[in-house]
């Protein structure tokens, strides 16, 4: 681990290139590090996840639901080439990505039904995002379902459809890539989770394109917290209990919806919040969530909630023992 950000090698035969319903049982046949408050890691399975929670802790899930926001595009050279919507902007305009080609200011790109996308800008002076006019015969999402597919990347060898990128709990359509901390969970393990006295909170968090490859900051994103999830959350910690989120996106959409005092409140709207030990966290007191890339910026997040040693210690556990990273891997829930 480096002094400057949480390092290390990540082997390639511990990326997922498939679910788990593929290679496995079932969505929650995956396993489970769990890493306690005292440093000690303990390798559990997914389905197990009851016994580690207790009567009035309340879970938080992402409804945001994954359009098929690939799409294959032709540059004015003729060159075909894929392009990721990340997000939607006001005045016909969207968050895009030319896919592993150096952009053009100015230049016109042709996508399916007749449409056309123009690069404007980089993106608050990204590498790879871009300011675009997004000129389609539809409203954005309805296009996207009738000509994209889901965005995949090399380490998923063969195509799956859009359903193998949502939860079971996904409701509000928006999301360029999958919350997907939230992916192992089932009907009947979140109705046990309910005898068991667990609550369960949703709100919304509409996720951009990932930075797997430069681990830029994170950028703005939608976010909505109901006036019924910012109760829930202080009631929970008023009677002693403990706000687990489910993802990084659920951390950031609660901690963008605290008032002066410190207590979340019902908000909405685009949150630029970076969690950093720094900055540290407020509102949660565990996280389940996927394993993240060397280096990348959501180590900052779960470094704020546990601890640098916690968590360095748990990713070396996570590789000696082979875990399995990406959107199809394994999962760790802090505590």
């Amino acid at each position: 681990m480096s002094a400057a950000a949480i390092d290390f090698t990540l082997p390639p035969q511990l990326e997922a290139r498939e679910p788990a319903e593929v290679r496995a049982s079932g969505r929650d046949d995956v396993r489970m590090l769990v890493s306690d408050s005292d440093g000690s890691v303990t390798h559990a399975h997914f389905r197990e996840l009851p016994r580690f929670l207790r009567g009035g802790d309340l879970l938080v899930l992402n409804t945001s639901a994954t359009v098929p926001a690939a799409l294959t595009a032709i540059r004015e050279n003729g060159d075909e080439i894929a392009l990721h919507w990340s997000t939607s902007l006001p005045a016909g305009l969207a968050v895009m990505e030319p896919r592993k080609v150096q952009g053009r200011a100015g230049e016109t790109l042709t996508i399916p039904g007749g449409a056309s996308v123009m690069l404007l800008a980089p993106y608050r002076g990204s590498q790879r995002l871009w300011v675009a006019r997004f000129d389609v015969p539809l409203p954005p999402i309805e296009y996207l379902q009738r000509w994209g597919r889901p965005i995949a990347y090399d380490y998923v060898p063969r195509a799956f459809p859009l359903s193998a990128y949502q939860t079971v709990f996904a409701r509000d359509a928006g999301s360029a890539e999958m919350p997907s901390a939230g992916r192992p969970f089932t009907r009947s393990l979140l109705a046990c989770l309910r005898r068991s006295g667990v609550q369960l909170a949703r709100l919304l968090l509409h996720t951009g394109v990932a930075s797997l490859e430069n681990h830029e900051e994170p950028y703005e994103e939608w976010y909505e917290v109901s006036a019924r999830t910012a109760e829930l959350v202080r009631t929970t910690h008023a009677r002693g209990g403990r706000v687990i989120a489910v993802g990084t996106t659920v951390v950031r959409a609660l901690e963008s919806s605290v008032d002066a005092r410190g207590d979340v409140i019902a908000s909405r709207g685009w949150t630029d919040v970076v969690i950093t030990p720094e900055r540290g966290v407020h509102v949660v007191d565990g996280l389940l969530t996927g394993l993240h890339e060397p280096r990348a910026t959501h180590l900052a997040m779960l470094e704020a909630i546990a601890g640098r040693d916690v968590i360095a210690r748990a990713y070396a556990a996570a590789v000696d023992r082979e875990y399995l990273w990406h959107e199809f891997g394994d999962v760790h829930l802090l505590l």
